[in-house]
């Protein structure tokens, strides 16, 4: 299993999470890169760019029940879902722009959750399948590590 792969089913725990999140366009989305013929490469880039930060942002969620970043997950999924091109990706992400503006506002995160954002920039910023590839085993190793249990004093 790659690390992409990994890190959507380390995300994506919660029966109804499962379902709703792990579709065969994420599930599958890493394989159809490496076997997309030069022309559909860039297509496939995407959704494996938007698998990733979608697995990214779940984790970022469930470490501070962070509702920005929940809106944010919901329009990658539509993204990942519905296009079936490039523009389509842009076009419906472009729709939502302001959530994405939103994100980082009024956020309060720990080291981890600075992590995980961090992750989240460099999935947006990565030109290579290379650069995602790497991206998604940090987040990876970072997954198997979080507590998510929370403190009855806070």
């Amino acid at each position: 299993m790659s690390p992409y792969q990994q890190l959507l089913h380390l995300a994506f725990t919660a029966p109804n999470d499962v379902k709703y999140y792990l579709t065969p366009a994420a599930l599958q989305a890493h394989d159809l890169l490496q076997a997309a013929p030069p022309a559909g490469k860039p297509f496939r880039f995407e959704q494996v760019r938007l698998g990733l930060a979608m697995g990214i942002l779940k984790l970022v969620s469930e470490l501070g029940d962070h509702d920005e970043s929940r809106q944010v997950l919901d329009v990658l999924h539509r993204a990942l879902n519905e296009a079936r091109s490039p523009e389509d990706i842009d076009r419906i992400i472009g729709r939502e722009a302001r959530l994405f503006d939103r994100l980082y506002e009024n956020l309060y995160v720990n080291e981890e959750g600075e992590e995980l954002l961090n992750l989240f920039g460099r999935t947006l910023d990565a030109d290579a399948p290379r650069l995602l590839e790497e991206v998604a085993q940090e987040a990876v190793d970072l997954a198997r590590t979080l507590d998510f249990s929370t403190d009855e004093d806070e």
